[in-house]
């Protein structure tokens, strides 16, 4: 299953990817927000990103304004690696080198076709392992603050 979360800017294009999610069987759940009414980013920040690290669902989408805010608030949780990506090479890197396990996208950034091109890269992209494991251990170690 894919968490998948908006704020007020991004429930558009968190729409379209649903509507794609559908027609595509692809299972979901949408921890909001169901409407354009001005909201705060975080909640569904942290709804979205808790639903990953607590193995609820495989991988988490975002959208806000600019992608930024959902990006920096879900990298607060722990387990998360949130990318921001406004292109389907970014979105293949993210999950490639960093095993990133949350999508965040700007919904004033890029079309609804832009942004479903994005997400069918993103979940179509495997972690690579080798090399980029050890980053990812470190990467744990700054979680813990053990570095």
């Amino acid at each position: 299953m894919i968490a998948i979360g908006s704020d007020h800017a991004g429930f558009k294009i968190k729409e379209s990817i649903k509507d794609f999610f559908q027609r595509e069987g692809i299972d979901y759940k949408d921890f909001g927000t169901n409407s354009t009414e001005s909201v705060d980013y975080p909640e569904f920040a942290r709804k979205v990103s808790e639903s990953v690290v607590e193995f609820e669902s495989e991988k988490g989408i975002l959208v806000c304004g600019t992608g930024i805010g959902v990006c920096i608030a879900a990298n607060k949780i722990k387990g998360i690696r949130a990318a921001l990506c406004h292109n389907v090479n970014y979105a293949r890197m993210a999950r490639k080198h960093n095993d990133a396990n949350v999508l965040c996208l700007g919904g004033r950034e890029n079309t609804e076709e832009e942004s479903i091109e994005i997400v069918k890269a993103f979940l179509a992209t495997d972690f690579e392992g080798g090399r980029h494991s050890n980053r990812l251990s470190q990467i744990t170690k700054l979680e813990e603050k053990l570095v």
